[in-house]
């Protein structure tokens, strides 16, 4: 694993540099600060759902996040393949894939897992301050030693994409609200798009804590069950 990192940040040093705002942090913070108090609140209470108790809910978060995948899909095929009825087509394609999670339970934990190590690493990058044009290879890195470790580990992979799913939900609504309602707000939001490091370090240290704490209540429980 260590030759693979090295070789891959031996490739980004020497391509060439792609374009500063690879990681559009305005548009996410766009989005961030358009929410209003009712999402956000409901963001930060399934988010803490999500954050400690995401081992006893993992399997219905796998279906909807496969339904997700079908409705994406769904919405593509109409716009480049199809030109049809969008909504039946995304009905359609939500439903097949939320019923196909099922017996492909483990698998889709096994990516999830291994895309939360992914962001896990490439939140890690940006918020050590390395290049931002070359986030993807620590990304690259904790993709592929995150499915190594779920694929094993099968207890690792939900705590993984659970935790990181749950601290996404709850930072997101705090962000909303502190934004909302805070003397400075335009400060703030300066603050944010000009340190790079800040929403990464804000996202990883609750994942960070979810993981850890996850990782005691499941010790504890005789319900769980992987």
């Amino acid at each position: 694993m260590s030759s693979f990192a090295g070789w891959v940040l031996l490739a980004a040093a020497s391509g060439e540099p792609s374009q500063p705002d690879l990681v559009p942090f305005d548009v996410m913070w766009k989005y961030i600060s358009s929410l209003g108090l009712v999402e956000a609140l409901t963001f930060i209470s399934f988010g803490t759902v999500c954050l400690f108790y995401g081992w006893r809910i993992f399997k219905i978060l796998v279906t909807i996040c496969f339904g997700l995948l079908g409705l994406f899909l769904g919405v593509w095929a109409n716009r480049h393949l199809i030109n049809g009825d969008v909504i039946w087509l995304s009905l359609i394609c939500v439903v097949f894939f939320a019923v196909l999670s099922v017996p492909f339970m483990r698998w889709g934990v096994t990516l999830l897992g291994a895309l939360s190590g992914g962001i896990l690493t490439a939140g890690i990058w940006l918020a050590a301050g390395l290049p931002e044009q070359y986030f993807w290879a620590g990304g690259m890195v904790g993709f592929i030693a995150g499915g190594m470790i779920s694929f094993i580990v099968f207890k690792i992979a939900v705590m993984l994409f659970t935790s990181l799913g749950g601290s996404t939900l709850m930072v997101v609504g705090i962000l909303a609200i502190l934004y909302r309602y805070m003397v400075g707000a335009n400060r703030f939001q300066a603050f944010v798009l000009a340190n790079q490091w800040f929403l990464p370090a804000l996202l990883l240290v609750p994942m960070a804590l979810g993981v850890f704490l996850q990782n005691r209540f499941s010790k504890s429980s005789q319900d769980w069950s992987a």
